[in-house]
């Protein structure tokens, strides 16, 4: 039967239901999953691609935002005022006096991150956002077996501290990468952030388990899709996280199943 959490989402919070902690969200959004669906499959080529990773980073960002961002009560003029006195709005809107910084882990964080620095800009003083740059490569050993991630370059603009930090990266495959990039950002920078968000389009529980079990509910992350595909068919069955021990989402050369592909290599044409 195969993964069973996608064939009958219930509307309510917007989340599925999962044993993996508070501090990730997986996303019941039907029409982020048919863009990601139409963005996975392989007749999907550019420019298609990249336009279907803008608007699905937009929708995660506004997420992120809806659920996250702290908010404030003002008194806002409408153009009705000109005819009554009651022409305001009084309410909640985001509190746009927030310093976040963007990070993209090239290549392809690269879209991703300059996504989220545009939206929130048109959300928050845009003097209070910033965008800071990694380049970094998987290791891999003989086999073409993952080891780890080495920091090859980096243009970070400033401290982090009490900024929200966001790292918008397609994959959330083994974590390796974003384990070191978070790492260096807690250990290196001066400050500690606000808070520190992983956003994904597609994570695996391997990746949910090494970043909980390095930062616990320190980094949050965010993902439109949860591919366990590798998982027995009863775990599958299953709600996420009931089974964790049990569930597998990568290949032996850690590639997501059902997965995307390589989405470095797919945004920037870079296949051959």
């Amino acid at each position: 039967m195969g993964e069973s959490v996608y064939l009958n989402l219930q509307p309510g919070s917007g989340e599925l239901a999962h044993h993996y902690g508070s501090q990730v969200h997986l996303l019941s959004d039907p029409l982020a999953l048919t863009w990601l669906a139409r963005l996975s499959n392989p007749a999907c080529v550019q420019p298609e691609v990249n336009r279907l990773v803008t608007l699905l980073y937009r929708g995660l960002v506004r997420a992120l935002i809806n659920r996250e961002f702290p908010r404030k009560v003002v008194k806002s003029e409408t153009r009705m005022s000109k005819f009554t006195d009651l022409g305001y709005y009084q309410g909640q809107i985001i509190d746009p006096d927030l310093d976040v910084t963007t990070v993209d882990i090239a290549r392809a964080g690269i879209l991703p991150s300059m996504v989220c620095f545009e939206a929130l800009c048109e959300v928050l003083d845009p003097a209070r956002v910033r965008q800071d740059h990694i380049l970094m490569n998987r290791t891999t050993n003989d086999q073409q077996q993952v080891t780890g991630a080495g920091m090859y370059g980096k243009k970070i603009a400033g401290p982090v501290k009490d900024r929200i930090v966001l790292f918008p990266d397609p994959m959330g495959a083994t974590g390796g990468s974003l384990t070191e990039a978070i790492h260096f950002y807690l250990r290196e920078l001066d400050g500690a952030p606000r808070k520190v968000v992983s956003l994904n389009l597609i994570v695996t529980p391997e990746f949910v388990a090494r970043l909980t079990e390095a930062f616990g509910d320190m980094v949050s992350i965010y993902a439109i899709r949860l591919d366990r595909g590798l998982s027995p068919e009863a775990v599958l069955q299953s709600v996420p996280g009931e089974k964790w021990s049990q569930e597998c989402g990568l290949t032996d050369h850690q590639y997501i199943v059902p997965g995307a592909g390589g989405m470095g290599e797919i945004m920037n044409n870079a296949l051959t």
